[in-house]
């Protein structure tokens, strides 16, 4: 069994996102106990323009729910930007021992080109294995797929959440033009899950098949199983299942 997962389709940390940091914190307080929630953000998506910046944004955005919820946190930042970073022994130490691993948005390249086979992603394996909530926004939504989109073109995602692609910043305005630029490139047999901003779609156990998700947020979740397809359309407090990871 993996912890939770949730794939967040952007605008994290901003006004509005109360709804999602809240369920996130609750999974994380189900499972630790008494103690502080230990919460660390990635990001490396965030490594071309400020991540510092983009930590510090979510030190605050955690912080103001945690207390609104009456829970305390412990928060931290690994800032994993390159290779060498993403080999740090103090970086990884934090990770092992966290209850909420935070992959903000950016770049689409940078997750899936730096962080897998480092120790810190051994870190996040290892503490995502044990329970903690792993969560991704955006860019680090789309990276913990099977595959994403990026600049250079497409690429295999770290594959937290099998057999889908993310499509972020989804809703029914952008679909069309979001679809087509994060979800046509993909390889036949990929379902396409679009979120849109300040919603998440949230799953306890990514390892089973099919996988049971949750909306939470205050938008909307488009899961397109086939290409060419309607989407159905999920909102908030919504139930859907999508195929999981082929077992022996």
């Amino acid at each position: 069994m993996s912890g939770p997962v949730a794939l967040h389709g952007g605008g994290e940390f901003e006004a509005g996102d109360e709804a999602c940091l809240s369920a996130v914190l609750a999974l994380a307080a189900e499972r630790g106990g008494a103690r502080p929630i230990r919460i660390v953000v990635v990001p490396t998506a965030a490594a071309r323009s400020s991540p510092e910046r983009s930590g510090a944004h979510g030190e605050a955005a955690y912080g103001r729910v945690a207390r609104r919820d009456g829970l305390t946190v412990e928060f931290d930042v690994a800032l994993v930007v390159d290779r060498a970073s993403a080999a740090d022994p103090v970086f990884a130490e934090r990770l092992a021992a966290a209850d909420i691993i935070s992959f903000p948005g950016g770049d689409p390249d940078l997750i899936v080109t730096v962080v897998p086979g480092t120790t810190a992603w051994a870190a996040i394996a290892g503490a995502h294995a044990r329970g903690a909530v792993l969560v991704g926004a955006s860019a680090g939504a789309m990276a913990l797929a099977a595959w994403t989109w990026t600049p250079a073109g497409g690429a295999d995602g770290l594959g937290v959440v099998p057999g889908l692609v993310v499509v972020p910043h989804a809703d029914e305005a952008s679909w069309t033009s979001s679809l087509e630029r994060f979800g046509s490139w993909a390889p036949g047999g990929l379902g396409l899950l679009g979120v849109a901003e300040r919603t998440a779609a949230i799953t306890l156990d990514p390892a089973t098949d099919p996988v049971a998700w949750k909306v939470a947020g205050e938008g909307e979740v488009r899961w397109l199983a086939v290409h060419g397809e309607s989407p159905v359309v999920l909102r908030p407090g919504d139930r859907f299942e999508t195929p999981g990871a082929a077992r022996p």
